[in-house]
């Protein structure tokens, strides 16, 4: 089963595009960048070349000795039995981050021979990036690359009810054989989280095992790439900080806290560890905001924050959590269960919004998880993981600043309540189009 990804319609705007820019397409190491390429040039384009500059180090000295877009072209057509043509190739440059010759050629690509379509991406890319080396500012887009979203999820195994969904145009609730329906496949996108990997496995019927050794597989590629790629100074911080996400996140008040990666470390000296995890694509870091005000990024209190992973199945086998508390329910998990739901409601959060969403707290009266800015409105959000809709956060945020809109992700049904919408969890990917009917209504 061919799973779906939505961004195929992003990278066919890109080729249409008559202005278009050499393209970077930027992700955490197995999100499926490489087969999204390989796809896009199967099916939109004639022919396809890829030359990874990790696997083979000879490419690098095409770069290293000439920026001349022509040249180059002319030496890469002699390592390739396909033609390097304008409109008719699509040209790959996989792990461009180990060449950073390539990278800044991808300005004479644009200024000199814009009409050869070239994407680059990379596993570690955002890291190289942070790194300040020289690159093509403003001579390149780029596209984000997420793990699958549940609404991608759900496309591929079940085209009629994400048919259904997408064809919502009111908040009213959903009849129950369909949220009994979502509700099951939420549970299991818990389990599984978005890596194309281990929904394959998934989907092909090899089992849990096979499911939980692929997870354990990706997490050990994560931990390889820290020794591997990393500052010498910051591989053990970043292993501590990585390892203490599990317990940063089963606190009732989730707020980062250093003395948790280790007795006595300091902020300062874990920072770059954190910007690393951060450029890797494997984290979050979710910051409080003192106001919530337009623009959210100027209020962040940057001494107090959140960290999440970037997929909620990692998070999962991370924190040894049994596939079968998910679904069966353990009174000891009640705890971790709000940060599995928190997770998995920034992981949807992310795509739809150009902002990272931050939390806001008053301090020893209420927190509310997150807040989103959409366009000129900032959003409340209360994430509860089951039914049960105790607390007063909103109440009290809802009395200090009178948002217009105000959201509550559950298990309850889709339904309106004044200002209020309750949205089902696995309505998340939605929830940019819900809030839409909020005001159009």
């Amino acid at each position: 089963m061919e799973l779906y990804r939505s961004i195929i319609e992003d990278l066919k705007a890109w080729k249409r595009n008559s202005e278009r820019k050499p393209l970077i397409l930027k992700g955490a190491r197995q999100t499926g960048k490489t087969w999204i390429l390989e796809y896009f040039g199967r099916t939109e384009f004639k022919y396809t070349v890829k030359f990874n500059f990790d696997k083979d180090h000879s490419i690098h000295e095409i770069f290293e000795t000439t920026k001349e877009p022509s040249r180059i072209i002319s030496q890469l057509s002699l390592l390739t039995d396909s033609p390097i043509l304008p409109g008719e190739t699509l040209l790959i440059f996989d792990e461009i981050q180990e060449c950073n010759p390539a990278l800044n050629a991808l300005k004479y690509f644009y200024e000199d021979a814009s009409e050869y379509a070239v994407v680059a991406a990379g596993s570690l890319l955002g890291v190289a990036l942070s790194k300040g080396d020289s690159f093509p500012v403003g001579k390149v887009e780029f596209l984000n690359l997420y793990p699958l979203t549940f609404k991608e999820f759900l496309k591929t195994i079940n085209e009629k009810l994400y048919s259904y969904i997408e064809e919502l145009t009111e908040i009213a609730p959903l009849p129950q054989f369909v949220t009994d329906r979502l509700s099951e496949l939420y549970q299991q996108y818990l389990v599984i989280g978005g890596m194309p990997a281990v929904i394959n496995y998934f989907l092909e019927n090899k089992g849990m095992e096979k499911v939980k050794k692929e997870q354990q597989t990706i997490l050990n590629a994560y931990t390889l790439d820290f020794s591997k790629h990393a500052e010498n100074k910051d591989i053990p911080r970043i292993t501590h900080i990585w390892n203490s996400i599990p317990s940063q996140l089963a606190k009732e008040n989730r707020k980062f806290l250093y003395k948790l990666v280790k007795p006595g470390a300091r902020a300062r000296d874990y920072e770059d560890a954190l910007l690393w995890l951060e450029s890797a694509g494997l984290i979050y870091r979710v910051f409080c905001t003192t106001k919530p005000f337009l623009p959210l990024k100027a209020y962040d209190d940057l001494s107090a924050f959140k960290v999440y992973l970037s997929d909620v199945g990692l998070l999962r086998e991370l924190s040894g959590l049994p596939s079968e508390i998910i679904f069966l329910g353990n009174g000891a998990y009640t705890e971790f269960k709000g940060a599995i739901a928190e997770n998995y409601v920034l992981q949807s959060l992310v795509p739809q919004y150009d902002i990272l969403p931050r939390y806001w707290t008053s301090i020893g009266k209420a927190e509310v998880d997150f807040v989103i800015q959409s366009g000129s409105e900032i959003i409340p959000v209360e994430v509860k993981a089951q039914t049960r809709l105790g607390g007063k956060s909103l109440s009290v945020y809802d009395a200090n600043y009178h948002p217009a809109c105000k959201l509550r992700y559950s298990l309850n049904n889709l339904k309106q309540d004044g200002t209020l919408i309750n949205i089902p969890l696995y309505l998340a990917d939605w929830t940019k189009k819900i809030v839409n009917f909020l005001t159009l209504h």
